[in-house]
């Protein structure tokens, strides 16, 4: 069965790079992108993609507003949240608006492929550095 992902970034540079990094997987389709929280929640909305790789700071709309937005609008759709913030307390918030994983950009290489594995699948994913662990 064909996972439907919905990537959502800011920077199209690192769109390009999740693409880059998705896209080898056979199994995996990426349906659109979105530059802004309100594009993803007009995207999801209208293409209902069984997962949403979603930033948390992008213009228009806070990723985590988004995430809480999607999860009423597209309820079956599966929030990974990949961001540049290591930290549990902004891991905590984005499960709390809905997100079922989150991947920190650093170890997006590492840990992003298992991660919309395990999301695709409405299993959890949760990875920041072992410091940021440490120190919560």
């Amino acid at each position: 069965m064909t996972v439907r992902i919905l990537v959502v970034d800011d920077h199209p540079v690192v769109r390009h790079g999740l693409r880059t990094l998705l896209g080898g997987h056979a199994e995996w389709e990426i349906i659109d992108e979105a530059a802004d929280g309100l594009e993803a929640v007009d995207k999801a909305d209208r293409l209902k993609p069984d997962v949403v790789v979603l930033d948390i700071t992008m213009p228009k709309m806070s990723g985590l507003e988004a995430c809480r937005l999607i999860r009423k609008r597209a309820p079956a759709s599966e929030i990974l949240i990949v961001t540049q913030h290591d930290s549990p307390h902004m891991m905590r918030e984005a499960i709390e608006a809905g997100a079922r994983g989150y991947v920190v950009k650093s170890n997006a290489s590492r840990d992003l492929l298992a991660a919309v594995e395990a999301v695709s699948q409405h299993l959890p994913f949760q990875a920041l550095n072992e410091q940021s662990v440490d120190s919560a």
